[in-house]
């Protein structure tokens, strides 16, 4: 069923669609969400228990702070692409979607790495531990099928560039690291051009610092909320090497020790 203008005003007692800041569609076997693209100032989305596969009419709805999609047919994480122009979105109820999987932990660190500014997912408060591991630990949520040649438009780059060209790959990085944290993409003129393209024995090297690069240029437009997600996540990373050093210096005393008793 297609959720129409009509059911829309009709459900929220409104006059027009701008004027609709809550709706509640609970199992009204919903399947057609394209409405929503009109809908920019709506705030609370309630469309648990229908038949939804795609949330990309979702990614015009920018005031959203609380959505529930709990038990629809969204087959596929990548759906959440979607959802990261959604700064404003702290409330998710997502579970009972076929997205969801068999390893609850994984779904849950792969959902926050997604959307690091909810406050609540599936009815559980997000803690500041569970969005520095998510950043860490939580898997890549990939582009929707057909939204491939889009983001690449969004992005400003022609068909024909490809990795090789080190400002190509310092804009797509950049550019993945805003989308991660919710934030509009850069176009290409916003990037100091490189003349000599890299190679293949320096582009690895190329990649480490044009990621240290698109972080850098990420900061001076975070807020104090998204400065501290960053600064735990970096601590928790620091800490992983110490714990490496402190590991391989102690192993390297105790081979010495060994060699002098010998």
């Amino acid at each position: 069923m297609k959720l129409t203008r009509k059911l829309v005003l009709a459900k929220a007692k409104a006059s027009d669609l701008d004027s609709v800041k809550k709706l509640n569609c609970w199992g009204c076997n919903i399947s057609d969400i394209s409405i929503f693209s009109q809908m920019t100032n709506i705030k609370v989305l309630t469309l648990s228990v229908n038949n939804i596969s795609s949330l990309a009419p979702l990614a015009a709805c920018l005031s959203l702070c609380e959505l529930y999609l709990r038990r629809n047919l969204i087959p596929s994480l990548s759906e959440l692409f979607h959802l990261r122009p959604l700064t404003r979105l702290r409330v998710l109820w997502l579970a009972e979607n076929p997205c969801c999987g068999s390893d609850p932990s994984q779904y849950r660190l792969t959902v926050l790495r997604c959307l690091p500014h909810l406050q609540k997912l599936d009815n559980q408060v997000v803690t500041e531990e569970e969005i520095a591991l998510a950043l860490m630990e939580g898997e890549e949520v990939t582009t929707p099928p057909g939204s491939v040649q889009s983001q690449l438009s969004t992005n400003g780059l022609a068909d024909v560039e490809t990795e090789t060209d080190p400002l190509n790959y310092n804009m797509v990085e950049t550019n993945k690291i805003r989308q991660e944290l919710g934030m509009k993409p850069l176009s290409r003129d916003k990037f100091p051009s490189i003349s000599s393209p890299s190679t293949r024995e320096t582009r690895p090297f190329m990649r480490k610092g044009h990621t240290l690069d698109a972080v850098l240029l990420l900061l001076k437009d975070l807020d104090e909320e998204e400065l501290n997600i960053v600064h735990t996540a970096t601590q928790n990373r620091l800490q992983t090497y110490t714990l490496h050093s402190d590991t391989l210096n102690n192993s390297l005393q105790t081979q010495k020790m060994a060699d002098i008793q010998h």
